[in-house]
């Protein structure tokens, strides 16, 4: 075999690698089509819930994010909102000290999520509520936010991902930010449960059965700590719920640089679970379960940006070589544009998508400078700074 020879080889093998990555969202953004409403009956009874807001350095939005959630049209006696204030200053401390919420302290010299929830469970018993649910200090929800979760978890279900979407359109970053958002949200999220697969967690607008998580929270030790969830749940067979008409509205980052450490912290989480696939994704098929199986393989695909970028890549060097051979990269490019378009809710191509387009090469390349840039990202805890923005 010559060295021309093994280059195709090389070539085909990648466009096979790619042509599974890209089959992959195709299926569930095909899935997630359609208007569909979850339906669940009202409860029959309404429950505890903890609604837990970890809060590093979050001086800017914390405080309207806690009065807004006091709002909900739900009795105060059954929901306790615990802030966990990591690093704040002594006059938001008070200021929210004056509010009827419960305020933990915590002064880590090397914070995290993790860390945060860790220390609220500490302070609360196993049997004290019924629900958790875990929101970021920027995230804002309706009033009836906590109506629609107990009819959900009343129904029987133990884990719920409510729909985050962005709050803030104000930067080119901003609305590319949240476009990948609702992306993921119609892929990982809508098109999985409506083919009978847990959604994926995000981070926060999380809700789980509370003794579960008091059980569980102290296995979560990474800045990935909706991934090691997901895979606590999942090893359990717990199944993940959507709900696509429960909102938390999420302030999206508004800058390159912010983006950048952003993306960096969640592919150095995404590439420290390949030793967990290798290792788990056999016994997981074997023993059927799907839904851990799926986790698994989503996993080891590509970022989207990337795998975009890289199919272009490809089909330009191979119009140069041998031009025949570079259609079926454009044939996977039309393809993935497809996908895309399929995933973007239609409210979303305005006139404000249209200028932010130019941004995609500069984060293309930065998504490419952050795969080698990776090492120890996932125990580094990277705090995205929020200012507050919102243009709801």
């Amino acid at each position: 075999m010559n060295i021309q020879e093994a280059l195709y080889i090389f070539e085909y093998i990648c466009w096979i690698l790619a042509s599974v990555a890209v089959a992959y969202p195709l299926i569930y953004s095909l899935a997630s089509l359609g208007t569909r409403k979850s339906y669940y009956p009202t409860a029959n009874k309404q429950h505890k819930f903890a609604i837990l807001f970890p809060a590093y350095k979050e001086d800017r939005v914390i405080l309207p994010v806690v009065e807004s959630f006091l709002q909900q049209h739900y009795p105060q006696e059954l929901y306790k909102v615990i802030v966990i204030s990591d690093h704040m200053q002594e006059t938001t401390n008070e200021r929210l000290a004056q509010l009827p919420i419960t305020l933990l302290k915590a002064n880590y010299e090397n914070s995290s999520k993790a860390k945060a929830l860790n220390f609220a469970m500490d302070h609360f018993e196993r049997d004290e509520f019924d629900a958790v649910v875990i929101l970021d200090a920027d995230n804002i929800v309706d009033t009836n936010f906590l109506l629609e979760i107990n009819k959900v978890f009343d129904a029987g279900v133990q884990a719920i991902q409510a729909h985050r979407t962005a709050k803030n359109r104000n930067t080119d970053i901003a609305v590319l930010d949240g476009l990948s958002e609702e992306v993921n949200n119609s892929i990982f999220r809508r098109g999985h449960v409506r083919l009978g697969i847990s959604s994926a967690l995000i981070g926060s607008g999380m809700i789980f059965n509370y003794q579960w998580f008091h059980d569980n929270v102290k296995h979560l030790v990474t800045t990935g700590e909706d991934k090691e969830l997901e895979v606590l749940l999942l090893k359990q067979r717990i199944f993940i719920e959507f709900l696509d008409e429960v909102y938390v509205y999420d302030e999206k980052t508004q800058g390159e640089k912010g983006f950048y450490n952003q993306r960096r912290r969640w592919l150095a989480t995404q590439f420290a679970q390949w030793g967990r696939v290798f290792k788990d994704l056999p016994q997981a098929i074997l023993s059927g379960n799907i839904d851990y199986s799926d986790k698994l393989i989503q996993w080891v695909l590509p970022p989207r940006l990337i795998l975009f970028g890289g199919i272009i890549v490809m089909g330009s060097i191979m119009q140069i070589i041998d031009w025949p051979l570079a259609l079926k990269w454009w044939a996977l490019f039309l393809i993935m544009g497809v996908t895309l378009c399929l995933a973007i809710p239609d409210k979303l191509v305005d006139d404000r998508f249209k200028k932010s387009i130019n941004k995609l090469p500069l984060l293309f390349i930065m998504m490419v400078v952050n795969l080698f840039r990776m090492k120890g990202m996932n125990k580094k805890f990277v705090n995205t700074e929020k200012n507050g923005s919102s243009t709801l």
